[in-house]
């Protein structure tokens, strides 16, 4: 049996659907510079995802970044995300009724309206990612949550900051900015929820409130990080998503015109864009005991990044895995991209109902949208993954 190759975090940067695809046929995994498993095939990945034998990633993420304690670290060993067993389920029980598919459902038009509303807002060129990517999502989770609107600007800059941690996209330098930025948006998330112990109000957050009050299962501390992260999960990952669907529609251009004549079209489009250019390039496990991955053994402790990037271009499961098509005819019924098992995404359904129905009145109101410079790459490959200003015409 061959090594398993060993690459730096560079090389993984600068190419990471490149490097996939050069290793995938060879190995089913890779390993990086910081001592962590890659798998690379969807027959190895998908399965793993839904292992319950598999551990969260816990704190041991950010302990890799030297991340011992303070904010950050707390999102990690109080979140949802990150935990597991009785643990998981008692911080996520709050919300399962909240982000049920019907209840999202009934947010649709109110999404519809939202978007039409940013898009009447424009005057000139626009950079789609800052007027409209990010501000869609992030509008939709405060009419969820009640948030004032007028807070948007300020929580949306602290959640994309702080979601670098889980990217290794920082130097070292930056590592006090972000615990800085964590910090505040703790205090925002915890004045917030003070008021409305205050004033209950008919919204998320005072049923979440009276949940946990009339339950007595949650710290004050895995409280407040619940929010922190809900209002994380509900705005970077769509914002990277709505922006890279939208440009790569763009350099397709019979793709977005046939998208724009028919608006049946969006959900194949938003599943294609999921698939070619994940917004979240990897889910992180932890083995609690020896197995082997194809004819690689992988010991207990080794900690996994479960590649949605190259699962999604694997040549085993999509006919030209390289080529962007909306009309594939063999997308998922369960899309990766959203994970598996009980850490499958609490949001997916709204995440996929921003998707399509911004893109949907997008290309409905600005048929003849084009990109104005250069496609903003999406970068990274673990974690949420960043695009770039985008500027449109």
């Amino acid at each position: 049996m061959n090594p398993v190759p060993t690459l730096t975090i560079a090389e993984l940067e600068a190419d990471p659907h490149g490097v996939f695809r050069r290793h995938r046929a060879s190995t089913p995994v890779i390993e990086t510079e910081k001592g962590i498993t890659i798998v690379l095939r969807a027959a190895d990945v998908e399965p793993l995802m839904r292992d319950s034998s598999l551990l969260a990633s816990g704190t041991r993420l950010v302990e890799m970044q030297g991340v011992t304690g303070g904010a950050l670290f707390d999102m990690f060993r109080y979140g949802m995300l990150t935990a597991n067993g009785a643990e998981h389920r008692r911080r996520r029980a709050p919300f399962t009724r909240s982000f049920a598919a019907s209840m999202i459902t009934a947010l649709r038009p109110t999404i519809r309206a939202g978007a039409a509303r940013l898009i009447d807002e424009w005057h000139g060129d626009v950079d789609l990612v800052e007027q409209y990517a990010a501000e869609l999502p992030a509008r939709v989770i405060s009419t969820i949550l009640g948030l004032p609107e007028v807070d948007i600007p300020h929580f949306t800059a602290l959640v994309y900051s702080v979601s670098r941690i889980i990217s290794f996209t920082f130097a070292p330098d930056q590592l006090a900015q972000i615990e800085a930025n964590g910090c505040e948006l703790y205090d925002y998330v915890e004045a917030l929820l003070q008021r409305r112990r205050e004033k209950p109000r008919h919204d998320l957050l005072s049923a979440y409130l009276a949940d946990v009050a009339a339950k007595g299962e949650l710290s004050p501390v895995e409280v407040v990080v619940q929010i922190v992260i809900l209002i994380a999960g509900g705005t970077d990952t769509t914002r990277v998503a709505m922006a890279s669907q939208v440009s790569l529609l763009l350099q397709h251009r019979e793709q977005w015109d046939a998208v724009s004549v028919d608006p049946g079209l969006a959900r194949q489009a938003v599943a294609e864009a999921l698939r070619f250019e994940p917004s979240v390039g990897s889910v992180g496990r932890q083995l609690a005991q020896d197995i082997k991955i194809g004819e690689v053994p992988v010991v207990a402790g080794s900690f996994l990044l479960l590649s949605t990037m190259s699962a999604s271009r694997d040549e085993a499961v999509h006919a030209r895995p390289d080529t962007f098509d909306i009309h594939r005819t063999n997308q998922r019924r369960l899309h990766p991209v959203f994970g598996g098992g009980a850490h499958r995404c609490l949001g997916e359904a709204l995440a996929w109902a921003e998707l399509e129905e911004g893109l949907t009145v997008l290309a409905a109101r600005r048929p003849r949208l084009r990109l104005a410079g250069p496609p903003p790459p999406v970068r990274g490959h673990m974690g949420i993954r960043r695009i770039g200003a985008m500027p449109v015409t």
